[in-house]
């Protein structure tokens, strides 16, 4: 399955990189333009990653007409944080009050990325790996990947430890989805990472906005529509509206699998006496793309 390798580094001083996101630099600056991967570099050719089909507890969201940032439970935003920070081989982080890295041994890492394309906010959705690639690269830069080269990668080990959330769209390979999925489902019943802690599935009464962030380990994505709900609520922790606000944002288009039902969040999410629930585990769900 062809997709683009491209090696650099992994620079993360002044920067905040959450269990699912962090800056990489390409050795080769124009690698973008010449990939046709639609990546922003910023002023120093860094481009913000986004690790392909995890997602982890959020440690800074800021929701539209918000005037502060959100976070989930510290315990595993910050924990998938520090995990990805040593599986790509830093020691010794240390970050400031805002969260912004200080201090890391060493400095920088070398790195390697494999990718096919950049989302709206510019971001190249990535496997991400520590060091140089094992194997072979074609001359023009792609490479062959199969499941076994997935495994290596710092997504799946993240998802296999149970630091993150599954979170699928429509462009990830189906083989690779199925592979993420038995990695989820092995973590669950293993009861690694946060899972003994999820709600999702199980359902949870909203009650406050600090039993949100400090407490409820859910759904990245459920939770930051609930941000935004609330944000909206101008203090409110009420949901009578909360199904309908869902069912009026257009991003959450999806279908189900095995089914291959193609809806919406809002059909899968119910909200009963103040108790919200997913009715699919997250595995079985694929978004489609931006």
């Amino acid at each position: 399955m062809p997709l683009s390798v491209i090696q650099g580094t992994y620079k993360i001083a002044g920067t905040s990189p959450d269990g699912d996101s962090i800056r990489f630099y390409p050795d080769d600056p124009d690698v973008w333009t010449k990939r046709h991967i639609g990546a922003k570099p910023n002023a120093q050719g860094g481009v913000q990653l986004r690790l392909d089909a995890i997602d982890a507890l959020e440690t800074h969201y800021t929701p539209p007409h918000a005037h502060h940032m959100w976070r989930q439970p510290e315990e595993f935003g910050d924990g998938a944080a520090t995990r990805l920070l040593e599986l790509l081989g830093f020691r010794d982080v240390v970050r400031g009050d805002n969260g912004r890295i200080t201090s890391a041994t060493p400095a920088e890492r070398p790195g390697c990325i494999l990718t096919r394309f950049a989302d709206v906010y510019g971001r190249a959705i990535s496997l991400a790996y520590a060091g140089t690639r094992p194997g072979r690269t074609s001359a023009d830069g792609s490479a062959q990947i199969d499941v076994d080269e997935l495994k290596k990668s710092v997504n799946y080990q993240l998802l296999a430890d149970g630091w993150v959330y599954p979170t699928f769209y429509s462009k990830l390979y189906i083989d690779f989805r199925e592979a993420l999925t038995a990695a989820t489902v092995a973590a669950r019943d293993a009861g690694k990472g946060l899972w003994p802690k999820d709600s999702t599935t199980k359902g949870f009464a909203v009650t406050s906005e600090k039993q949100l962030t400090d407490d409820l380990v859910i759904l990245p994505k459920l939770f930051r529509r609930l941000a935004e709900y609330l944000t909206d609520a101008d203090g409110s922790v009420a949901l009578s509206g909360f199904s309908a606000f869902l069912g009026a944002h257009d991003d959450d288009k999806l279908y189900t699998v095995p089914a291959g039902h193609s809806t919406s969040l809002d059909t899968l999410v119910t909200v009963k006496n103040r108790t919200v629930t997913l009715t699919l585990p997250p595995e079985q769900i694929v978004f489609l793309e931006d």
